[in-house]
């Protein structure tokens, strides 16, 4: 019996083609012929040129229209992946690449699921695909720059932002509770500026929020009431402990605008007068020092109160736990009111190694025993001889936190500002006598961070290397070698051990510019730059930028 011959169809391996379009606002969807159908018809024509190679156009629709390509979170994109993994596709056609994606990191999971199921994708405008590890190469050094494009755009914007609020506008988010959105500024609401009034007023009487949050449920004090548009009503009921701190220590109230750590003066009115709303803020402090135990937290924080960073955030005590063991620190406020924002500029500095610090510093200026210096010329020389005496009796650190009235905190330098009262009555003195002067100290500082834990050095810090930040330099050149080769995410993670996911988040540490190499490998890189920083807070992959960027760490 003689077998019939094969027809070429019948070898050719069919290719399932779905094709994937995407746009990310909403303008012009309503339009009979819009951008989607643009692209399917730009696919359709493709693939249809590629019938010969087995192509073949599968009937579902795959469209996401008015959604960003940030994010992987898109009703069609989340379908043509659950297809893709049951196998029911071969290959994804889409436009151009950043239909699918505008993220490095997003792609990579992408190819993970499309190696898994043996499938790939290509673009049309663009002649390459991910079946080839010159694909690959491509399609990274493209969408490279593509996430470059979007995070450009976005900084613009938050330099947009930043720049109106510098103005004291205001730049839209949820509106403060007293006010109503007026174009770029803000109306008072009175009937709402009732009730922060009364909180402020309440407590200023009681000086604690439980009692504010107790008289507030007494005289009925609601929340604003909202109705959404699908009918579900927020709002309108009691005040928590939070929102009440949340208002108390809002700046908004006195007529100004915060931003990053900084505060402006703002093109709306006040509901609380901005002095009485600063002496509130002291009070804040002090009633969060006694709701905790006064006499405690002044044992263990010496120096709450009366540290402050260079843009006038005053540090509080915070602390944390590890292995069993209570680990104290001095933190910028912000990060304790605003923990919606990650603060990038804020300091958490230990507060053990802080206090030796300042007592080291004021040991030194005290124990020179030169006490002309201290003393206004017109003390006659019997005084000066008992000062000198005074001084040669160095004061142990629980006096000299008495004698701190105030410390600023800037980068590589404090300046410390010792109390009148406290020095003269040490001296055994009139506050008079003391040289105003003499009581003003500066010292350069270091802060040098090994891995996770910081350290604080008077003068030039030694040099010490950040091993750990080395070593996750060198795992992402070598994972960025062997994709380059053409290896997976996938299969890497199962070579070395790790994850897909530690692998994405570390590999962006290979396009670190060379000069900035070398300043981590000599120790002498900004304090900030850290493997947290760096995996956790991004950079740009621009070597010029990134000068820009680290430069303020």
């Amino acid at each position: 019996m003689v077998r019939p011959a094969l027809l070429w169809s019948d070898l050719m391996r069919r290719i399932r083609c779905a094709i994937y379009t995407r746009k990310s606002s909403e303008d012009g969807l309503e339009q009979g012929f819009n951008s989607l159908d643009a692209q399917r018809e730009a696919c359709e024509a493709y693939i249809a040129s590629q019938k010969h190679e087995g192509w073949e156009l599968l009937p579902d629709r795959y469209d996401d229209g008015g959604i960003s390509g940030g994010h992987l979170d898109r009703p069609a994109l989340r379908r043509l992946m659950q297809d893709i993994d049951g196998k029911q596709v071969d290959q994804i056609v889409v436009y151009k690449i950043d239909r699918l994606t505008r993220s490095l990191a997003d792609f990579a999971k992408l190819v993970d699921r499309l190696d898994a199921s043996e499938a790939s994708f290509v673009s049309v405008t663009q002649s390459f695909n991910t079946a080839t590890s010159m694909g690959r190469l491509t399609l990274n050094v493209l969408l490279s720059f593509a996430q470059f494009e979007r995070e450009v755009t976005a900084e613009r914007i938050r330099d947009k932002i930043a720049a109106s609020k510098k103005k004291g506008l205001w730049m839209g988010g949820n509106v403060p509770l007293g006010y109503q959105a007026d174009g770029r500024t803000l109306k008072i609401d009175e009937d709402e500026a009732a009730t922060v009034r009364t909180l402020y007023d309440l407590y200023r009487e009681h000086r604690a929020i439980r009692l504010v949050k107790e008289r507030a449920e007494e005289l009925q004090l609601r929340t604003r009431r909202s109705e959404r548009p699908d009918g579900r009503v927020t709002g309108g009921g009691s005040f928590d402990r939070g929102h009440i701190h949340h208002i108390l220590a809002n700046p908004i109230y006195a007529g100004r605008i915060r931003h990053k750590g900084q505060v402006y003066e703002g093109q709306h009115p006040a509901i609380i007068d901005p002095g009485e709303w600063d002496k509130l803020q002291a009070l804040l402090e002090g009633g969060a020092a006694k709701a905790r135990g006064t006499k405690q937290r002044a044992t263990r924080s010496p120096l709450a109160g009366r540290l402050y960073d260079e843009t006038g955030d005053r540090l509080t005590p915070s602390h944390s736990r590890k292995n069993g063991r209570r680990l104290r620190y001095y933190i910028s406020r912000r990060l304790v009111v605003d923990r919606s924002k990650k603060h990038p500029d804020a300091w958490r500095l230990p507060a053990e190694q802080l206090e030796g610090l300042l007592t080291e510093i004021v040991q030194q200026h005290l124990g020179r025993g030169n006490a002309a210096a201290l003393m206004t010329t017109d003390v006659a020389a019997a005084g000066l001889v008992a000062v000198e005496a005074a001084l040669r009796d160095v004061p142990s650190p629980g006096k000299i936190f008495r004698l701190i009235q105030r410390v600023d905190l800037r980068p590589g330098l404090l300046q410390l500002t010792l109390d009148t009262e406290a020095v003269a009555s040490l001296l055994g003195v009139l506050p008079g006598q003391i040289e105003s002067k003499a009581l003003t100290i500066e010292a350069p500082f270091q802060m040098r961070r090994r891995g996770v834990e910081l350290k604080l050095h008077l003068g030039v810090a030694p040099v010490e290397i950040d091993q750990p930040l080395i070593r996750n330099i060198v795992k992402a050149r070598t994972w960025l070698t062997m994709i380059l080769d053409g290896q997976t995410f996938t299969k890497i993670a199962e070579t070395d051990g790790t994850s897909t996911r530690r692998i994405q988040a570390v590999i962006e540490l290979a396009v670190l510019a060379p000069d900035i190499l070398d300043s981590i490998a000599a120790g002498d890189q900004p304090v900030g730059l850290t493997s947290d920083y760096l995996i956790k807070t991004g950079f740009s992959a621009v070597w010029a930028e990134q000068q820009e960027q680290f430069a303020s760490l």
